[in-house]
């Protein structure tokens, strides 16, 4: 028989249907009668004056349609009664969010080495329980409460009391795949053998992941000291069966629901499996992770939109020179240069715009301009710092206390301590937010007309038109609050659990804002981008560069030439979703890497930017001569 979950006001109801040839609106009808059965004071208006949707993706059905036509067995629906838009505690299925790299999932499974590992430390426990032996957080209390012994048949209750205790985050959720992000960390973690969880939970765990059934997670409430407590105590609630839930079919929904919509059963915590739920600093690595493949995605577009700005500028490629930055060779600083010589090197990709100016009296360009290896490459540098270090935390035992199997013991210790991944990501958002604050200043460049010798703000007629003056407000605006967004959370602590968690990392702060910042930089690099696009109309017919063209046809796809005004926003926001998606590196990185093959001699062509004592015989005479 098919069965259906359906959300009215405040009440989830389970409403099976013999006969799915049965239309909506006797769905409807049927969980209305139930929910009034269920709350008879409740006043519910009848079944003719109401709406039906789906919980996923809110899509409204119609109500004369057949059930089979329209719903699978098991989908979650929500009936709107007259005048509710939408019940007060429904949750959207489509929280908000910024745009998240999405990619296939595949399901997972434990090996036959983890498993034999998660035997032995459970062992151990179950050993330690029956011997009444006095460990922390096994047979004890928590924190303050280390000192107060548990009786054996208060364990289970003593373990789900500490879960739902500490489910005390505030704030909007997780997005469903920064959640599927913090529960795939936590079953590493888990899987490593050292935090004495069982094996029939750790597997219920898997199920859910492979699922996708992923619990509502407040952001707010972690102080990145006994690792990410509230959160991961949130997300443990989850598979308990209790809060809510999110999945594909089901939307936001009460986890018991979503839970036995996909055929699993909540978690039953044994001794220690609570606190083997909630030890450790998988928020903060979670969202480092994103942070840290966020900011290289962007870091290395930076270089293709800053190349693209010093074409539009009439720049020079001098200050590229391989000689230069050999010696003062930061890796980062290197590696800029080099991608700056291949999307502009005049004999690999000659550029109509360069040769224009190739003689201008212009001694050296701005440093906006003649630094960005310099200040690029080291935002580069700190990104590899920082990828090794949360690539580390990642694959790191965080839990405590923690389960020896081939000692027989357990071992309190301080791997939960979020100092590392907290300075880390503090560091990662000083670094990437320079990228910004250089970008934000080349657009003034690209605007001003005593600087760039293009029309003001980017646009003919203007006064009429105002073309790219508030795009630049909108990136000083950005460039702003990064500033006060970069101040470090880890230089603060406060005490906690009664002074037992006497210094704390305030590592949850610190890596959501690392995300802000780095959302902030994508943001105003998608505005230079724009810009220097808008740029290049008032160059033409001259082109640049074929990398560099490629790029502009690219931004060409979906935004069209400013020719007068017109509500900038979504142009801003697709072009944003283009540095997301790394498109703008997809297009440029293939004439990167075959310059990086083909090794043909470096062009260095002669400008007034460079002095030489001799008469040059050509634009490449070095070059020829080496």
């Amino acid at each position: 028989m098919a069965r259906f979950t359906v959300h009215v006001r405040e009440e989830w109801l389970t409403v099976p249907c013999k006969d799915t040839r049965a239309s909506v609106r006797w769905l409807a009808a049927e969980a209305v009668r139930r929910y009034r059965k269920n709350k008879p004071e409740s006043g519910a208006e009848s079944p003719e004056s109401l709406q039906v949707r789906r919980c996923q993706g809110l899509g409204l059905l119609d109500l004369d349609d057949a059930i089979e036509d329209v719903l699978q067995d098991n989908d979650f629906i929500e009936v709107v009664l007259k005048d509710d838009v939408m019940s007060s505690e429904f949750i959207p299925s489509q929280p908000e969010g910024v745009h998240l790299y999405t990619r296939n999932h595949e399901p997972n499974e434990l090996t036959a080495e983890a498993e034999e590992k998660i035997r032995q430390s459970r062992a151990l426990l179950e050993n330690i329980v029956k011997e009444h032996k006095v460990v922390y957080g096994i047979t004890t209390g928590f924190g303050k409460f280390a000192r107060t012994v548990i009786p054996n048949n208060k364990l289970k209750e003593l373990q789900e009391n500490l879960v739902r205790s500490h489910s005390a985050g505030v704030g909007k959720p997780l997005s469903p795949m920064r959640s599927r992000m913090l529960l795939a960390l936590r079953i590493n973690v888990l899987a490593k053998g050292y935090s004495g969880i069982s094996l029939d939970t750790l597997s219920q765990m898997i199920q859910a992941f492979n699922a996708s059934c992923l619990s509502y997670v407040p952001e707010k409430g972690s102080v990145g000291a006994s690792g990410d407590l509230a959160p991961l105590a949130h997300l443990a609630l989850g598979l308990m069966g209790e809060g809510k839930m999110w999945s594909p079919r089901s939307g936001w929904a009460d986890a018991k629901y979503v839970l036995q919509a996909h055929g699993l059963k909540p978690v039953s915590l044994k001794p220690k499996e609570g606190l083997a739920l909630i030890n450790g600093t998988q928020m903060i690595t979670s969202l480092g992770a994103e942070a840290v493949e966020r900011a290289t995605a962007i870091a290395r577009q930076a270089d293709i939109v800053a190349a693209l700005t010093l074409e539009v500028l009439k720049g020079t490629t001098r200050a590229f020179d391989s000689d230069i930055h050999a010696l003062r060779p930061h890796p980062g600083q290197v590696e800029v240069a080099f991608r700056f010589r291949s999307l502009l090197g005049s004999d690999h990709h000659p550029s109509e715009i360069a040769e224009s100016h190739r003689f201008c009296d212009r001694v050296q360009d701005a440093y906006t301009l003649r630094c960005c290896p310099q200040v690029h490459g080291v935002a580069n540098d700190t990104i590899a710092f920082v990828k090794n270090i949360i690539e580390t935390e990642i694959n790191s035992a965080t839990d405590n206390p923690m389960v020896f199997a081939d000692r027989g013991e357990t071992i309190s210790g301080g791997n939960f301590h979020g100092e590392y991944p907290a300075k880390a990501l503090d560091y990662l958002a000083i670094g990437v937010h320079e990228l910004a604050a250089i970008s934000e200043r080349r657009i003034e460049r690209l605007c001003n007309p005593s600087l760039s010798e293009l029309p003001a703000f980017l646009v003919n007629e203007g006064g009429l038109n105002s073309g790219f003056m508030i795009a630049h407000c909108t990136a000083a605006a950005l460039v702003s609050e990064n500033k006060g967004l970069c101040h470090p959370s880890s230089v603060d602590s406060l005490s906690t659990s009664a002074a037992t968690e006497d210094h704390v990392s305030m590592g949850g702060w610190a890596a959501r804002k690392a995300l802000r910042v780095i959302e902030h930089v994508e943001q105003v690099l998608a505005i230079e981008l724009l810009a220097a696009c808008q740029g290049i109309e008032f160059l033409r017919p001259l082109k640049t560069t074929t990398p560099l063209e490629k790029v502009y046809d690219l931004v060409r796809t979906v935004v069209r030439p400013w020719i007068k005004d017109r509500f900038m926003a979504p142009d801003i926001e697709v072009v944003h979703r283009l540095l997301i998606d790394q498109k703008v590196w997809e297009v440029a990185n293939p004439y990167i890497e075959k310059y990086r093959l083909a090794n043909v001699p470096e062009a260095r062509p002669i400008s007034p930017t460079a002095f030489t004592l001799e008469s040059p015989r050509s634009p490449c005479k070095r070059a020829w001569m080496e």
